[in-house]
């Protein structure tokens, strides 16, 4: 399998971001960390070597990216609102560096599709609602789409835009509206150990209200919100997934 590193000053954050990629052809699929890990951990926990028959056969090329929240907010001494602040940087780092390097690495416009587990998934899933223009699809994986679990009471205008139960369940723009409707939409969830199924379907069922087609899936309650689950889960939803259907949403 092709695999390269690549590093590059960010304007956006002022400090070096790594990038790894894998494969050689295919729709890109970006991969958001959990909690407050780094670009390899999907490598380290094998999920990569779970998907690797989809990046071996040309179906994606992978990117996966560092997370920033230990400067936002899995930081217990930093002031609320500069934690919103480092969140909104983090955006523009994916939307205006991260999005034309993968373009440029692949030379083209191929489609993206986000994807990401636990607060992975709030990452993934929140890139593609603020910016369906960008994105084909997503593939949120146990997550939580309310920014409101980890801002511990804090709220203010960033924190609402930042948080997809509040801000799509308030979207009425219909130009918005049908750029979502054409998209890939996954969420995923087991309903085991320390899984929480109920925020996938509160988030399924506001989607549901606005008329966005997507995929609710709950697996079983003997599967937690571990690492098994997420090689289980990425593979099986990656199968679903073609180029063409997702540049017809792109």
């Amino acid at each position: 399998m092709q695999r390269e590193i690549h590093r590059w000053w960010s304007p956006r954050l002022e400090k070096d971001m790594e990038i790894v990629a894998y494969g050689h052809y295919g729709f890109a699929l970006l991969l958001f960390p959990t909690a407050a890990a780094d670009f390899l951990e999907y490598e380290r926990f094998h999920l990569i070597d779970a998907i690797a028959p989809h990046i071996e056969r040309g179906r994606c090329k992978v990117y996966s990216i560092n997370s920033i929240n230990r400067e936002s907010w899995l930081n217990d001494h930093m002031p609320p609102r500069h934690k919103a602040i480092r969140h909104q940087q983090y955006n523009g780092y994916v939307t205006e560096e991260v999005v034309p390097f993968i373009h440029d690495h692949c030379r083209g416009l191929v489609p993206i599709v986000t994807a990401g587990a636990s607060l992975g998934a709030l990452h993934a899933v929140n890139q593609l609602f603020r910016r369906p223009d960008l994105f084909a699809g997503t593939i949120g994986m146990s997550g939580s789409y309310d920014l409101k679990h980890y801002t511990k009471g804090y709220w203010d205008e960033d924190v609402y835009f930042n948080s997809p139960v509040d801000y799509v369940a308030n979207l009425e723009d219909e130009r918005v509206l049908e750029q979502l409707r054409r998209k890939r939409i996954i969420l995923a969830t087991g309903q085991g150990s320390y899984e929480n199924p109920g925020a996938s379907q509160h988030f399924s069922w506001i989607l549901h209200t606005k008329g966005i087609p997507h995929e609710l899936d709950l697996w079983g309650h003997d599967v937690p919100h571990d690492w098994p689950t997420w090689r289980r889960m990425l593979p099986y939803f990656l199968e679903k997934l073609s180029f063409e259907a997702l540049a017809a949403a792109f």
